[in-house]
C-alpha cells in the first residue's frame, strides 16, 4: 500500500508507529523537502518526489549513507520554467541526473507540477518524452484536477488526495 504526505513532520507524527507494525506500507514524500529535514525524511519515507537541487541531492546522499537507507527518488522538473516553482530546468536535467547518479542516489524517474495555464496536456506530453529519453519507467505527475491527462501520458504515480479526502482545511 502506497500513501503520500506533503510534510515531513506530519508524516512522522502520523506514520512512525504504523510503519513499524506494517512494513508493507510505502510512504511517499510529495511535498518540498528542505535540507534541514532530510535526516527525518529518510527515517520515514520510501520515496521522495521532489529532488530539486544539487545541495539537496548531496544532503540526501550523505544521510542515506549514515542511515543505511536508500529511498527511491524522482527529480522534480520545472517544466514550465516558472520562477515561483522549484525544480530542475529541463535543459539542465541530463547533467543533474549524472550528478545524482555519481552520488549513488536511486533516481527512478521525474516529477512535475505543470503551470496552471490550460496547457496541461502539452506539459504532460513533454514530460513523458523527457522521461522516455532518460529511460525511466516511473513518472510522477497529475493531481485531482488533471490526473486523467497525466495517465494518458504514462504517469505511473498520481496525486489525488483531494479527490479522495476532500480539500485540506
Amino acid at each position: 500500500m502506497h500513501y503520500g504526505e506533503n510534510k515531513v513532520q506530519e508524516a512522522l507524527d502520523k506514520w512512525s508507529d504504523i510503519k513499524i507494525l506494517n512494513n508493507n506500507i510505502k510512504l511517499h514524500l510529495i511535498g518540498r523537502l528542505q535540507t534541514n529535514k532530510v535526516k527525518f525524511a529518510l527515517k520515514i519515507f520510501d520515496y521522495i518526489h521532489s529532488l530539486d537541487s544539487e545541495k539537496l541531492a548531496t544532503k540526501i546522499s550523505v544521510e542515506q549513507a549514515k542511515q543505511a537507507k536508500k529511498p527511491k527518488i524522482f527529480i522534480q522538473v520545472n517544466i514550465g520554467n516558472e520562477d515561483q516553482k522549484s525544480g530542475i530546468n529541463k535543459d539542465n536535467l541530463v547533467d543533474f541526473y549524472k550528478f545524482c547518479k555519481n552520488l549513488n542516489l536511486d533516481i527512478i524517474g521525474t516529477m512535475c507540477i505543470p503551470p496552471n495555464d490550460g496547457n496541461t496536456e502539452k506539459y504532460f506530453s513533454e514530460m513523458n518524452k523527457i522521461n522516455q529519453e532518460l529511460n525511466f519507467k516511473d513518472l510522477s505527475m497529475g493531481m485531482s484536477g488533471d490526473y486523467l491527462e497525466a495517465i494518458k501520458n504514462n504517469a505511473t504515480y498520481i496525486r489525488v488526495g483531494s479527490k479522495i479526502f476532500g480539500n485540506r482545511s
